[in-house]
């Protein structure tokens, strides 16, 4: 794989948020197919090293990826390219989920597939495909800050992507990305006050009702737990919106 070193004096670097161009330049080497799908990337000495910056500048960077669903670390590994198939053009650019009606309509595009996706999985998963979903909840359910929470939540629907055995459905997930989570798209004091106003615990049980209808293979339970949970998030997000209105 190849890793291209960034340039400190680059003009560039004195105009721009030091962080957000590591991420536009790695992210780059991504989707150009430079960096591949299941690549480690270099450790953080190194990134420092080639790109003159602080950690602190690199751990912001390496978060950034991983909310935009790149790139995952593995605590004790490294981080890690995930798979992200077709060219920025085909990507879901993130910036364009900026309003309240963006994110309702993004809910509404996934309850069409993914509710038809967990009943395709609990009736086609293997073990191993429910042991990984079961990994990716109890990372879920560990997650100790919003950024965390969303890597997370996506990799446990992402998974359950997996156990459909159906390509398209992995594609169409890593397409949206961790862009499709409400909190993660808008900045607005309103969602800004989405997690404090929801409880954790509350996200953990819908996806463990999710988890355990596809444990089951039970096709009815398993489309209904995950219809449930979406429609639980866009009735979250109208509630946060008006909570602020109202204030």
């Amino acid at each position: 794989m190849a890793f291209e070193p960034l340039d400190p004096k680059s003009p560039r670097r004195k105009s721009r948020n030091l962080a957000q161009t590591l991420v536009d330049d790695y992210s780059k080497q991504i989707v150009d197919g430079l960096i591949k799908p299941g690549d480690k990337l270099p450790s953080e000495v190194e990134l420092m090293d080639a790109g003159g910056v602080s950690r602190s500048v690199v751990r912001d960077a390496l978060s950034r990826l991983a909310v935009a669903g790149l790139v995952e670390t593995r605590r004790g590994i490294g981080t890690f390219v995930l798979n992200t198939p077709g060219s920025a053009i085909s990507r879901l650019d993130p910036t364009t989920i900026v309003t309240l009606q963006d994110v309702l309509a993004i809910i509404d595009v996934r309850m069409s597939f993914e509710v038809e996706g967990a009943g395709m999985a609990a009736l086609r998963r293997t073990d191993e495909q429910l042991g990984a979903i079961g990994e990716s909840l109890a990372r879920f359910e560990l997650a100790s800050d919003t950024g965390g929470s969303i890597i997370s939540d996506f990799q446990f629907h992402l998974q359950i992507a997996h156990a459909t055995n159906n390509r398209y459905f992995i594609e169409i997930i890593t397409h949206f990305g961790t862009s499709m989570f409400p909190r993660a798209r808008l900045s607005t004091a309103s969602i800004a006050r989405l997690d404090r106003q929801l409880a954790h615990s509350r996200l953990v049980r819908e996806h463990e009702h999710i988890y355990n209808a596809i444990a089951r293979q039970d096709f009815d339970a398993s489309r209904a737990a995950m219809r449930v949970h979406l429609a639980n998030s866009r009735a979250r997000v109208l509630k946060s919106h008006q909570d602020q209105r109202d204030g």
